[in-house]
């Protein structure tokens, strides 16, 4: 009995990457991956309301570690008005949470759409930077929850009411989600760099030459987009970015390195500066003279009885 072989044909990936996919098949892919992203935020989004209480708890936590706000029982004293508001405070919560239990999911299927238009050492460089996005986003995160620490009792003491005023619950969860996303935001800053550099519109030396500007924008950002007024926030922010900066531009410098810049004919030079000419030059001397060529010999007569080839 003889089997016969299915050949297999070429995968989506390498059509889209060929340009042999047609406009309709973009499209008919770019609904299925939408549709996978969206399931999986669904699924993400089941498993959030399952941890939203334990989520709240410890969003609240800053709020419920200040003096005079917890009550006799242990729980903090927080104000509700509306009858709707803790219900949907949990579902915004677990929006949230799915999103970020569904990431792996739906930035593969983003990922996954882009990718054939890109060469593959531009592949390569996303890889790296989706590997440190990540941990950078975290980062930004963990340190806005200790701003929020410190802050709060700041914003509170700093009033004319006092501690003894309690907060409405939706409003702080929002002010503590927003400064959370702003700082891990805040914390890609360093890759926008490396990209920079990484594709050849900067050099390291040039990065390093900006640092002046790059210190006052972070304190002028931070002051801009740090909710509390106070100097905690601000000056821990814009200390991270400064520190991250700095650590991307010693990146930039192992990345030019290793690539060979700043080892050109005319990397030493500023745009203004006339390069050095050597002064060299050597004599022409008159060159020998030619002979006259003599006349070609008239050739032979050719037999007609004959062709070219005989």
């Amino acid at each position: 009995m003889r089997f016969a072989l299915r050949k297999r044909g070429p995968s989506n990936f390498e059509r889209a990457a060929d340009g042999s996919m047609t406009l309709v098949e973009h499209i008919r892919e770019l609904r299925n991956r939408l549709f996978r992203a969206s399931l999986a935020i669904v699924v993400g989004f089941v498993v959030g309301m399952w941890l939203a209480d334990p989520v709240f708890d410890l969003l609240q936590q800053p709020y419920c570690d200040l003096p005079n706000f917890r009550a006799a029982d242990g729980t903090c004293q927080m104000v509700q008005l509306g009858p709707a508001d803790g219900f949907l405070l949990k579902l915004k919560i677990a929006l949230w949470v799915g999103l970020i239990v569904a990431a792996p999911v739906w930035l593969y299927q983003l990922w996954a759409f882009v990718a054939p238009g890109l060469h593959r050492h531009e592949r390569r460089y996303a890889y790296a930077f989706a590997g440190i996005a990540a941990p950078l986003f975290a980062a930004g995160a963990v340190l806005a929850y200790f701003v929020v620490q410190k802050g709060l009792e700041f914003l509170l003491t700093s009033g004319v009411t006092g501690l003894d005023t309690s907060l409405e619950v939706t409003r702080y969860i929002s002010f503590v989600t927003n400064l959370i996303l702003i700082f891990g935001v805040a914390f890609e800053f360093p890759l926008l760099v490396l990209m920079l550099n990484f594709t050849g519109v900067a050099s390291a030396k040039r990065l390093l030459g900006w640092w002046r500007v790059a210190v006052f924008i972070f304190f002028a950002f931070s002051a801009v987009v740090t909710p509390t007024p106070d100097p905690f926030g601000m000056t821990a922010l814009a200390i991270c970015l400064s520190a991250l900066y700095f650590a991307a531009v010693g990146v930039a410098f192992i990345n030019d390195k290793r690539r060979g810049r700043g080892k050109e004919i005319y990397a030493g030079l500023d745009d203004d500066e006339v390069s050095p000419l050597e002064d060299d030059r050597e004599p022409v001397t008159a060159g020998e003279r030619i002979e006259a060529v003599a006349p070609v010999a008239e050739p032979a007569p050719i037999d007609r009885r004959y062709d070219d080839m005989t």
